[in-house]
């Protein structure tokens, strides 16, 4: 383990609790934010350690490399070694003994709490998120200041990277993302939070938005109900919500350049974050994989059923669908398109 560096956040002022739930940043919040995400970007530079598991750093037991981006949500690997330690916990407590391979698994939280206090560091150094700081706070995230400080403002902040794509006939679908009939999608985050956009679908039927409205921050957002509103010109349509949820945070860049989110659809056009208690029931509704690629497929071969009985194949091109069809065909009616395709 790296010794603690002592200046590393030396400026970082922390929020301070005013009552339950409430946080209120001092006046210099935004240089809070600025500190904390070029820590965040010189930790990613430097990369020091690479992706080595939560579970090997902290000694419990070799891992394979983390494929997850440390989203131990995600992580099969993470579920069953959780599931050994609460195993191994609740024979120690019984006075039982523990024989196997995995006698010793503890939980890796509980392997470092073995370390001296100013060794033990915190989780998003571990997930290489920041450069060294210390755990203040006996690994008990959910009370801990910083924690909750730096999760809210990481989540925002942090990138999408490029995700593999699927192409059909032009229309660009991202793997591992969930797809709601309605044309929108679903990206799981940590902590039963996911992130939501608008897919290419609907971007290359609708064609560049003027703007788009999403509820403020705390509203509740129900699934299968519109939710999203796209606003182009003196058209617009409501989207359904993938999910239903909270708010808890909203792509306020999106507010002025709103066609960013036509060329990044699922990338920097990302529309909200939403904390969503009944994530499991939620993501039986949505599609996955080949059904989202099954689905898509027919919706193609309607849209060009419909171009060619109403007009003529003129937004094909060797088989691939060209983006905007409305901008392309205006007298194809807003109104046929939205109702046939995003109803």
């Amino acid at each position: 383990m790296e010794e603690p560096d002592p200046d590393v956040f030396e400026d970082l002022t922390l929020p301070v609790q005013t009552g339950r739930n409430r946080w209120l940043l001092n006046p210099v919040s935004t240089q809070n934010t600025n500190v904390l995400m070029k820590s965040i970007q010189k930790s990613k530079e430097a990369g020091s350690g690479g992706k080595i598991c939560i579970w090997e750093q902290a000694g419990v037991m070799s891992q394979p490399e983390c494929q997850e981006e440390f989203q131990c949500g995600r992580c099969e690997i993470d579920r069953e070694m959780s599931k050994i330690a609460k195993r191994n916990s609740q024979l120690r407590s019984e006075g039982k003994k523990i024989t196997g391979k995995n006698k010793d698994v503890v939980f890796w939280k509980d392997k470092l709490r073995e370390l001296p206090l100013a060794k033990r560091p915190c989780q998003h150094y571990l997930k290489r998120q920041i450069p060294y700081r210390n755990c203040t706070n006996d690994y008990h995230c959910r009370n801990c200041a910083f924690d909750q400080y730096f999760s809210d403002q990481y989540a925002v902040y942090a990138v999408i990277k490029p995700i593999d794509e699927l192409d059909i006939e032009g229309i660009k679908i991202p793997q591992g993302y969930y797809y709601h009939r309605g044309h929108t999608w679903v990206k799981l985050e940590e902590n039963s939070e996911v992130r939501i956009g608008i897919d290419d679908f609907a971007y290359s039927l609708l064609g560049p938005p003027d703007r788009i409205e999403v509820p403020l921050i705390g509203k509740t957002v129900d699934q299968n109900r519109p939710e999203i509103l796209l606003i182009r010109g003196e058209n617009q349509v409501q989207l359904q919500s993938p999910v239903s949820g909270i708010v808890t945070a909203i792509n306020s860049h999106l507010r002025e350049n709103a066609a960013d989110a036509y060329e990044h659809p699922y990338t920097d056009g990302w529309l909200m974050r939403v904390h969503v208690p009944g994530l499991r029931e939620n993501l039986k509704q949505l599609m996955l994989g080949s059904e989202i690629k099954d689905s898509v497929k027919k919706q193609i071969d309607l849209l060009f059923e419909i171009i060619e009985r109403d007009v003529q194949p003129l937004a094909a091109d060797g088989g691939h669908l060209k983006r905007d069809i409305y901008g392309a065909l205006p007298q194809l009616g807003w109104e046929q398109l939205t109702r046939t395709f995003l109803s």
